[in-house]
């Protein structure tokens, strides 16, 4: 067996565990930390300049954020929630054009931004 199958295999054995224990909180947490890593490889591929993995990083980190926006109950979270679904559409927006227009730049604000509401939301969990 090779390292590098091994580690793969690793990540999703350990990735499956964290799953199955978790609530729906921290469920939303690891995708939110799922879709930072994926933009941070996105990141990393630019700079190598392969594009294959950077459109495959991108995508990914997008179906994560619109599995997050579609999370969302408007009708319970109000304002809050629609305020959430418009920066997640921007966020989207934002990784399409990072890939279309190669952006670390772009890659970085909707790190920064997801970090931000990852960060908001941990703190919630440690307050429940």
């Amino acid at each position: 067996m090779n390292a590098s199958f091994a580690m793969k295999q690793y990540g999703s054995v350990s990735r499956d565990a964290a799953v199955e224990g978790a609530d729906s909180h921290n469920l939303i947490l690891l995708l939110m930390r799922g879709a930072l890593e994926s933009i941070a490889q996105a990141k990393g591929a630019i700079r190598q300049g392969n594009i294959e993995l950077r459109g495959k990083k991108i995508t990914r980190a997008t179906e994560i954020i619109l599995g997050l926006k579609d999370f969302l109950d408007v009708e319970k979270g109000g304002e809050l929630a629609e305020n959430l679904v418009a920066l997640y559409d921007y966020m989207v927006r934002s990784l399409l054009d990072a890939h279309r227009i190669p952006s670390e730049e772009k890659l970085d604000e909707v790190g920064q931004l997801m970090g931000n509401i990852a960060s908001a939301w941990a703190e919630i969990g440690q307050q429940r």
